[in-house]
């Protein structure tokens, strides 16, 4: 099971970085377009008019896009930002409580705002949403983007808790596990 999380935390943020480098095909094309009617205007004094029709709006779905599936990748690598300072001062008993504690209350967070994504891109779907603009896309569509990688978030965090729970968690890189250095705390026996 292991295994399979990993690929699909991998395979969330390979997903958001795909749709970082389509950000840039579509601000690239919309800056060569500019380009070549700044040329056009000055060599012949009337601009072509070549345009990404709404790249605006599609630079932005696909930022949202890219945002939301690459948190369950950053999530899992420890990429998130996270109060270490205060959690490596603590007592390895107290440290396990605490890291339990608030994987438990990300997870809830998470699956809350989840099913919020989730309950907004049926209610556009269903009154049948579109953007604004010179193309106008459904609103499920984006938004489905955002549903999946806020679920994607929720079973990231879910996974945490869990081997928070169960102690799986190394307390720094290359030491014990949470939960054998709460059941041995003496630093000197657990080398």
């Amino acid at each position: 099971m292991r295994r399979f999380l990993d690929r699909f935390y991998l395979a969330c943020g390979a997903i958001g970085a795909t749709f970082l480098f389509a950000i840039m095909a579509v601000v690239i094309t919309q800056v060569a377009f500019n380009v070549v009617d700044f040329v056009s205007s000055r060599l012949t004094g009337r601009a072509i008019g070549l345009l990404v029709p709404s790249y605006a709006s599609f630079a932005g779905y696909f930022l949202a896009t890219s945002t939301f599936f690459a948190l369950a990748y950053a999530f899992n690598a420890g990429a998130h930002i996270r109060v270490t300072l205060v959690l490596n001062q603590m007592p390895s008993r107290m440290r396990y409580g605490a890291e339990v504690w608030s994987a438990a209350i990300a997870a809830g967070l998470s699956a809350y705002f989840a099913w919020y994504a989730i309950s907004l891109m049926r209610e556009s779907l269903r009154f049948g949403d579109v953007s604004s603009g010179l193309v106008p896309i459904p609103l499920w569509m984006p938004q489905l983007a955002m549903a999946a990688g806020a679920a994607a978030l929720t079973i990231a965090t879910v996974d945490r808790a869990v081997r928070a729970l169960r102690g799986d968690l190394p307390l720094v890189e290359g030491e014990d596990t949470l939960l054998e250095a709460a059941r041995n705390p003496d630093p000197d026996e657990r080398r």
